[in-house]
């Protein structure tokens, strides 16, 4: 049955590698001896749920967990245990279905690099069934808006700066005007304009364009600006969640920053591995 939300339950993800130890062997000995496994975990029962019309946001620090979170709920990785509902659809039962709902943007976003801004955005398009004419509109109007200079439209992508490419991806992302969005630090590596046209452009299409975003990212300020909700995630675990304000109160300091909140709810900064 269709729903108005994406859910998450108990949702956990584990990555297994082997647990190095010092063992007095030669080298060469080495792949003939027992290894253990060491169990990582990425994705540790997180639940959570996202309406339309809404950004919910996911703070942590690198290798917090936040990027599987995404590729699980984009249907790149399955989950070990717990259930993912995408309007209704399940995200292992279901995922073709669930796969025509959404786009992702992320930081390694791929192109044909010998095409221009303009081509590669039609050919994506083509793929959705979209005619070509109504594609060269569409993803004009989506790169004037993101600050797009209209002579660099026709450019290859392997002459664009990383902050022009970064908003080809976001312009693809929006282009099939999806009912879900998973922004994977769309900004990061961005220069301050550049920052600031994505995001005046995710919070206008918030407003023009009734869709469910979750938004990860390093950055404290844009989180605030942009996010209804905000989780902060730690080896894998939400350890909380709220608005910006229910953050800050957390910790007894309303007058905080929420780079200070994170910094004393996990002991960490935002750059530590």
């Amino acid at each position: 049955m269709r729903t108005d939300r994406l859910v998450l339950k108990q949702v956990q993800k584990f990555f297994y590698r082997k647990k190095i130890q010092q063992k007095p062997f030669p080298q060469s000995l080495f792949p003939f001896l027992q290894t253990e496994k060491e169990t990582i975990k990425a994705v540790d029962d997180i639940s959570f749920e996202v309406q339309l019309g809404q950004i919910y946001g996911v703070l942590g620090a690198n290798g917090s967990g936040k990027s599987t979170l995404i590729r699980l709920i984009s249907t790149l990785l399955l989950p070990d245990s717990g259930q993912i509902t995408i309007f209704g659809y399940d995200v292992v039962k279901n995922s073709y279905q669930v796969r025509k709902m959404m786009n992702r943007v992320s930081v390694d976003a791929a192109f044909f690099k010998r095409l221009s801004a303009l081509e590669n955005l039609i050919y994506t398009a083509r793929l959705y069934d979209i005619p070509v004419k109504t594609a060269t509109t569409k993803a004009t109007e989506i790169l004037e808006r993101l600050g797009f200079k209209a002579d660099r439209m026709d450019g290859g992508m392997e002459d664009l700066s990383r902050g022009m490419q970064q908003k080809v991806a976001i312009a693809r992302a929006f282009l099939t005007a999806p009912i879900l969005l998973l922004l994977d630090e769309p900004t990061t590596g961005l220069d301050p304009k550049s920052k600031r046209d994505v995001q005046a452009f995710i919070n206008e299409i918030r407003q023009e364009h009734e869709a469910a975003i979750i938004l990860t990212t390093h950055d404290m300020a844009e989180a605030e600006t942009l996010c209804d909700q905000i989780a902060i995630i730690d080896q894998g675990k939400f350890i909380a969640r709220g608005t910006a304000g229910q953050l800050k109160s957390q910790i007894n300091k309303p007058e905080s920053t929420l780079e200070e909140v994170f910094i004393e709810l996990t002991g960490k900064d935002l750059q530590e591995e």
